[in-house]
């Protein structure tokens, strides 16, 4: 397959192999080819799967971030003048 590959297209190829090796019909060198290309298009896949599952935690680390982020701000912004954040006296 080319370079310019996508998770989808690899995964639509890995069904035409799946096809092909059901059918019966695929000779053994054939076999043999199909095989091999199945296997480098199912490591392609778990390697976008892998990019794909990090770049979902570091958007669930950021959103978190941030929402604590929110939670300090909100917490400063209603406390007293005066006050440290949860209500205790500051020194002043």
């Amino acid at each position: 397959m080319a370079d310019e590959r996508s998770y989808e297209a690899a995964v639509a190829r890995v069904e035409e192999i799946i096809r092909r090796l059901d059918s019966g019909e695929a000779g053994l060198r054939e076999t043999l080819g199909l095989v091999r290309e199945g296997r480098d298009l199912v490591e392609y896949c778990a390697g976008e799967l892998e990019a794909v599952s990090r770049g979902l935690e570091e958007l669930k680390l950021e959103e978190l971030v941030a929402r604590l982020e929110a939670e300090r701000t909100a917490s400063e912004v209603g406390a007293r003048p005066g006050t440290e954040p949860g209500g205790r006296e500051g020194n002043r």
